[in-house]
């Protein structure tokens, strides 16, 4: 019997991680960080629930952090089998998981200095730069639309799939035990837009038993819109900013979003199109990613500019060191700032949050999805106050988004790239979304002639039995149960911990506007009645 486990990814956006088994090997497909709320973050640090030492195989569909952010780990915790990629996700890698390494070995050491003032004992970091150079060591690279075999008996096939440089689809093939037919899946990975700079639309055959598709924006469609008209929306958003007297902060990813932020940036600034500013791009990781685009762009489309002229504009400072990063504070307006992380929930871009978000004339420009309970959707949201590392900031700067610049398919293009993959004859699996998100998605495909039970959401740890499925069975799969998952479902989105920000927020809110000390204490005694009550 062929099973199919969701290890990450079900009913949230991170931590991409399928384990397959086909009854006589096992194999897994992305191993990726869980990104998120306090809660999301700390299955990082919780064991496999599964054994890394018997997959003999895994497959990455690209290099992003939440596909490929746990693979050290994976390799720390016994996985000795080959890791296949293709090129461009390799060149990528050989740097981006030794970063990762550096960060987990950085907030170890942040977090054993608080630990030690408590008396509690140290905790290792998730894992170190050696495993990282591990994993490293086992990537092997695939070409597109070649058939390579990954396991005995065991074939996978990539396919272009439009989200970033080398991403891919993966199609695997195997025979089914005792059955004489062959099994099909794929898995989508993330799908990028049918407008996307840099690549080609998704693309793969027709003819599965089994799909795994993404679902990130499964219930919402883009306005239409062409590459010039979403660079004519980023000119406005920037003219207006700097039009207010201070600063645009950007938080963006380092992989890809950056690049094309700073792609549409220089061919705005060549064509004399905006105001004098000078354009920060204050992450180490995305100066050297943007250093592998430059390297890769003969081979990359839609460019306005000359490869020559990537992202080499004089206006560009792409600072390296923590210095310069610090300096980058005493710039108080003309300065556009891209910052890593995308979701504002960590990196330098926190800092520049700390320094603007507070000041009227700043603007905070958001330009990719922010998944719930991180800062940047906390921001979002309309707060008009924020917690950032423990301290309270008023939210003055403007706060706007672009949605165009998502490296994401939207609904019509998933549902049209369903379409295309036709007929399934087992099912299709709706993962790397949110619940929202997948139900619209379901209701989406049923509609367009999808049998509804043959459409599946799967939760965390779920795992579905698979059989090479025919018309007459529809391959109606059946979920093998497996106990309680590691997170709750009502803490995906937000947890107790944005809960007690919010609270402590509140309470300084109303603290600060209550009229007299006696009524500020009367309250303080309300609430540790309740504690002791509590306890």
């Amino acid at each position: 019997m062929t099973t199919l486990s969701f290890y990450g990814a079900a009913g949230t956006v991170t931590g991409s991680c399928s384990l397959l088994d086909t009854g006589s090997t096992r194999g897994l497909v992305d191993c990726g960080l869980f990104q998120g709320n306090r809660t999301v973050r700390a299955l990082n640090a919780q064991p496999f629930p599964f054994d890394a030492g018997r997959a003999a195989f895994l497959l990455l569909t690209h290099a992003h952090t939440d596909h490929t952010g746990l693979v050290p780990k994976l390799v720390k915790e016994g996985f000795e089998g080959p890791i296949y990629a293709t090129r461009a996700t390799i060149d990528l890698l050989d740097f981006m998981l030794l970063d990762s390494a550096r960060i987990q070995e950085s907030d170890a050491r942040r977090a054993n200095r608080r630990r030690e003032r408590r008396g509690e004992k140290p905790l290792p970091p998730l894992y170190t730069q050696d495993d990282a150079r591990a994993a490293i060591a086992r990537l092997k690279p695939v070409e597109y639309e070649t058939w390579v075999e990954v396991a005995p008996g065991v074939q996978a096939r990539f396919w272009n799939a439009g989200h970033m440089l080398g991403s891919a689809s993966v199609e695997v093939k195997f025979p089914e035990a005792g059955t004489g037919n062959t099994m099909r899946l794929l898995f989508s990975g993330d799908l990028g837009p049918e407008e996307k700079v840099f690549h080609p639309e998704p693309d793969a055959e027709q003819g599965f038993d089994y799909i795994v598709c993404e679902s990130t924006y499964g219930d919402r469609d883009r306005d239409d819109y062409t590459l010039a008209a979403r660079r004519e929306a980023l000119r406005k958003e920037l003219a207006a900013g700097l039009e207010r007297g201070g600063n645009i902060v950007i938080p963006a990813f380092a992989v890809e979003r950056s690049q094309e932020l700073l792609h549409d940036i220089g061919a705005l600034l060549a064509e004399g199109a905006l105001p004098k500013a000078t354009v920060y791009l204050d992450s180490p990781l995305a100066s050297k990613v943007t250093e592998v685009f430059a390297r890769h762009a003969a081979h990359l489309e839609d460019m306005e500019l000359a490869p020559d002229a990537l992202f080499r504009d004089p206006a560009f400072r792409v600072t390296q060191d923590v210095e310069d990063s610090k300096a980058i504070k005493k710039v108080e307006r003309g300065a556009i700032i891209i910052s890593a992380s995308g979701m504002a929930d960590a990196g330098r871009v926190v800092h520049h949050l700390r320094n603007n978000i507070w000041r009227k004339e700043c603007t905070i420009l958001f330009v990719g999805y922010q998944a719930p309970g991180t800062l940047g959707s906390i921001i979002r949201s309309g707060k008009p106050e924020v917690s950032i590392r423990g301290e309270a900031y008023k939210v003055r700067a403007a706060i706007r988004g672009i949605g165009n610049y998502s490296a994401h398919a939207d609904r019509g293009e998933l549902l049209s790239w369903i379409a295309e993959r036709m007929p399934v004859v087992g099912g299709v699996f709706l993962n790397h979304g949110d619940d929202d998100a997948r139900a619209a998605m379901r209701r989406d495909l049923a509609a367009m002639g999808v049998d509804a039970e043959t459409i599946f959401l799967p939760q965390f740890d779920e795992s579905f039995d698979l059989t090479a499925g025919t018309p007459e069975t529809k391959g109606r799969a059946t979920s093998t149960g497996q106990g309680t998952p590691r997170i709750a479902p009502d803490a995906i989105e937000t947890d107790w911990h944005n809960d007690y920000a919010a609270f402590v927020l509140a309470l300084g809110t109303v603290m600060s506007d209550e009229g007299s000390d006696g009524r500020r204490r009367a309250i303080l005694a309300a609430l540790t009645e309740t504690l002791e009550t509590a306890r």
